[in-house]
């Protein structure tokens, strides 16, 4: 089922002659995040989720051919984000390795980030830190990192590297577990715009989505990876409300699985696994 959804959705017709197909796919790891962007020939990782859940990824990876990755970004040192990185950089060749600048006060000891750092090395590989207004880009769409705007946060989620991607009309936004003093900063910073694709903030939490937020992007349509039944509450009440005053085209990987949005330009189609 899983091999005819991602054939579907990699080789489905109907798109615009002007522009190289987009997709997005939020991979369903569970209570993390990861989500894979392909244009053209160029593609970019972002997050892997824990290290147990990072084995659908490679998997699903796997599942479409890829072998080389010209971009992998992990928004911040949380192993429900870069639990598996070193597996990503142990199975696939990759171009770049992205990451925020971390105070050293914050720099984790964690066995699995010691792991990526090995990985890396073993690679030969460097790390990149996010710079804010670098530009990226992936076939016809355009991302540029937009956050953290800060070099020191009390809490790490705010380091997260948050990226806006514009493919011709369409707009996409993936800001990892920013919460809302990050949120704040990307009002005040101006880079912020109407945004079609939201990948929601935190996993749905309360600490992030804010309603200034909101009324800044107007998303069009939301993307919340959580895992089912998990112990934080995601996506709390209080987020979905507030995301329903813009939209209702809420889609939780927890409820839908992956889910993956195709874009020609102008239209969007969305396809989910179950």
């Amino acid at each position: 089922m899983l091999v005819g959804f991602l054939v579907w959705n990699f080789f489905g017709g109907g798109f615009s002659d002007n522009l190289e197909e987009l997709t997005v796919h939020y991979i369903d790891v569970g209570q993390g995040d990861s989500i894979y962007i392909k244009s053209g020939d160029t593609d970019m990782l972002i997050d892997c989720g824990e290290s147990g859940d990072c084995e659908k990824v490679i998997s699903y990876l796997d599942g479409m051919g890829i072998t080389d990755i010209d971009y992998v970004v992990g928004t911040h040192p949380h192993s429900d984000h870069m639990g598996g990185m070193s597996k990503i950089v142990a199975n696939f060749n990759i171009g770049e390795m992205i990451i925020p600048h971390i105070d050293d006060s914050d720099t984790p000891t964690t066995k699995y980030f010691e792991k990526f750092l090995n990985a890396c090395s073993v690679k030969n590989l460097s790390l990149t830190e996010a710079e804010i207004g670098r530009k990226i880009s992936l076939g016809d769409a355009v991302l540029e990192i937009i956050a953290p705007c800060s070099e020191d946060y009390s809490n790490v989620n705010n380091y997260s590297v948050t990226f806006i991607m514009n493919h011709g009309d369409n707009s996409f936004i993936f800001s990892g577990d920013a919460e809302k003093l990050a949120e704040n900063e990307m009002i005040e910073s101006g880079k912020l715009q109407d945004i079609d694709v939201y990948k929601v903030g935190h996993h749905g939490s309360d600490t992030s989505s804010s309603e200034d937020f909101l009324n800044v992007i107007k998303p069009d349509y939301a993307v919340i990876s959580c895992g089912t039944g998990n112990s934080y509450g995601h996506p709390c009440d209080i987020t979905i409300e507030n995301l329903s005053k813009f939209t209702d085209k809420i889609y939780r990987t927890d409820i839908s699985g992956t889910v993956v949005f195709t874009s020609d330009g102008k239209n969007l189609d969305v396809k989910t696994e179950r």
